[in-house]
């Protein structure tokens, strides 16, 4: 098996003191070209297993590149059946998710399917996330901006170099169980701080640590009383949640659930956390925006009926207690997404092709300006 390092692309942008960042600065260049892919394909859909041959006899066959797929996609019946595929079947190298770490052998992700086989790609690397291309294959398509009709071309460019990249940033997770003794939940904060003691207690127990692509959302699960939760920011209690829940995402997942639950879509180039609550009993509790860098924690209010849930790029759900906590940062592995045409381009094509952003019929023009009331005599 060839040699992989993990150092074979570079991701150039340039910055300038006072100066805002230019989106167009943000550049894939190869230092070493590439040789291990992996495939990620949508299963349980039989519709993909024909683009996914093509694209894996192609990387194969004429690209002469290792690829890397998942053991069950390489057991899918319809492909072993395939005689014809039988060949680059077996030159596949399979993995599975869990055993198998990969993360320092990848040069390059394709994904076949839709945002799901996205939100999948980043949770497989927990550090550096190597780039990914995705192909919209799938039913809503907003992070796949490139159509599996031109592959050939599109990844030969890829291939080439110097391709525009929108680096998405992640959030960096930790549940710590018991780290909020009940004791200490009755002491009064000052001046909405938290006790000195609890600000700094490393005591608890870290259960999962996590990169997040999307968003963390904390929800009352299936309890029918309101959830009520406190959010902290760098150690100061911010407010106190009660309603279904809030959503903590990033840029990326301003356009999933937190757009669903009102909040504002923001460019994915834009360094932010967004806290969107989720059907708030408040007439006034709207969604903030909080810079990238703070640190956001969140616990059970002391006087909650009920405990909370919480999940993850919709996974890996799990039940909170009281004393446990959710924190919530910027994570320094963001995910290279590579844009079919640039970061802006892409992002309005998704607002207008997928969600249908500002789509209105048009006002018709007057004929005669002299019937317009606001028209002088």
């Amino acid at each position: 098996m060839n040699d992989c390092s993990c150092c074979r692309f570079t991701f150039h942008f340039t910055w300038k003191m006072r100066h805002i960042q230019d989106p167009a600065s943000q550049r894939l260049t190869w230092n070493k070209p590439p040789v291990n892919v992996l495939v990620i394909r949508k299963i349980r859909d039989e519709s993909l297993v024909e683009p996914f041959k093509e694209l894996c006899r192609f990387l194969v066959e004429e690209k002469q590149m290792m690829v890397y797929v998942e053991r069950r996609v390489a057991d899918d019946a319809t492909l072993s059946k395939d005689e014809a595929f039988g060949s680059i079947r077996n030159q596949l190298c399979t993995f599975r998710e869990g055993y198998d770490d990969i993360s320092d052998c990848i040069d390059l992700i394709i994904c076949l399917g839709g945002d799901g086989t996205l939100l999948y790609a980043s949770s497989l690397f927990q550090g550096s996330v190597p780039p990914v291309m995705a192909f919209h294959l799938g039913s809503l398509g907003f992070l796949t901006p490139f159509k599996f009709e031109s592959y050939k071309t599109e990844v030969a460019k890829v291939f080439e170099g110097n391709a525009a990249i929108t680096l998405r940033s992640r959030l960096k997770v930790k549940v710590v169980k018991d780290m909020l003794q009940r004791t200490g939940q009755e002491q009064e904060e000052h001046n909405g701080l938290l006790p000195h003691g609890h600000a700094n207690n490393e005591a608890g127990k870290v259960t999962l640590q996590l990169q997040v692509l999307n968003e963390v959302v904390v929800d009352r699960g299936p309890s029918s009383y309101l959830s009520n939760v406190d959010l902290y920011l760098d150690g100061r209690l911010i407010t106190s949640v009660q309603g279904d829940g809030v959503i903590v995402s990033t840029p990326t997942g301003s356009t999933a659930y937190a757009a669903a639950a009102g909040a504002s879509m923001i460019h994915p180039n834009v360094p932010a956390i967004m806290v969107t609550p989720i059907c708030p009993h408040s007439l006034s509790f709207r969604p903030i925006v909080v810079p990238a860098g703070v640190e956001l924690m969140i616990t059970l209010s002391p006087d909650a009926r009920n405990t909370a849930w919480v999940s993850f790029d919709g996974r890996k759900r799990q039940e909170i207690q009281h004393g446990d906590c959710i924190k919530i940062t910027t994570s320094c592995y963001p995910v290279p997404s590579i844009c079919c045409h640039d970061l802006v381009y892409d992002w309005f094509e998704s607002l207008a092709q997928c969600l249908h952003w500002n789509v209105r019929k048009r006002q018709a023009r007057l004929e005669d300006v002299s019937d317009s009331s606001d028209t002088e005599n």
